[in-house]
C-alpha cells in the first residue's frame, strides 16, 4: 500500500488528499487479510499526516478448541510519517529522534503497511473466541466440544492435583 506524496510534499501545511483503500495484505502475525478503507493524508509543517479508518477480516486460531475462523477487524490510525529527502533540494533530512517513527522513503513514497500491520495487529484480541459460548477441548481426550460430547467415562480424570494431595495426606498421617 504504496501512495507517492511528492505533490504533497511540495505544498504548504494543511493540504491534504484522500484516498480508498482496498487490498489484500500478508503478514506473519495476521496471516493473509484484507483490508479496506479510507484514508486521508494532511501535510504537516514536518511532514504528512495519515488519518484513516480501516476494517477487514483476519484468520485467528480459537483459544479454546484450536480451529481457525475468520475474525472482522476494525481499527483506525493516525500516525506521522516524516519524510527522509527534501522535496525540492534532495538533501538528506535528519531522522526524527524517535527511533519507531514512520518515514517516507528517498522516492517520496509513503508505504501504509507497517502502520497497518501495527495497528492490525492491536485490533486482534488477546484471547480470539471462534464464538462466545465456544466449549474447547476436552481435558482428557482433546475431543472438540463444540461438535459433540466426547466418549470419555465422567470422573475417570486424573486429577491435576492429584500427586500433591498424596502428599498431604502423608504428611497429615504421620
Amino acid at each position: 500500500m504504496q501512495i507517492n506524496v511528492a505533490q504533497l510534499l511540495k505544498q504548504a501545511a494543511g493540504a491534504s488528499r484522500s484516498y480508498k483503500i482496498d487490498a489484500t495484505l500478508s503478514f506473519e502475525e495476521l496471516a493473509e487479510y484484507h483490508v479496506q478503507g479510507e484514508v486521508e493524508l494532511i501535510r504537516t509543517e514536518k511532514g504528512i499526516l495519515v488519518r484513516g479508518v480501516f476494517s477487514g477480516k483476519s484468520s485467528l486460531m480459537c483459544s479454546r478448541c484450536l480451529t481457525f475462523f475468520d475474525y472482522p477487524l476494525t481499527f483506525k490510525i493516525e500516525e506521522e510519517f516524516f519524510p527522509s529527502i527534501d522535496v525540492i533540494s534532495g538533501i538528506p533530512l535528519p531522522l526524527a529522534d524517535d527511533s519507531t517513527a514512520f518515514t517516507v522513503d528517498e522516492h517520496h513514497v509513503l508505504d501504509l503497511s507497517e502502520a497497518i500491520r501495527q495497528y492490525g495487529l492491536l485490533a486482534v484480541p488477546m484471547k480470539p473466541l471462534c464464538r462466545p459460548d465456544c466449549a474447547g477441548l476436552c481435558p482428557q481426550c482433546g475431543a472438540n466440544l463444540n461438535q459433540g460430547a466426547c466418549h470419555c467415562v465422567p470422573g475417570s480424570q486424573k486429577s491435576a492435583w492429584s500427586e500433591l494431595e498424596k502428599l498431604n495426606s502423608i504428611r497429615k498421617s504421620r
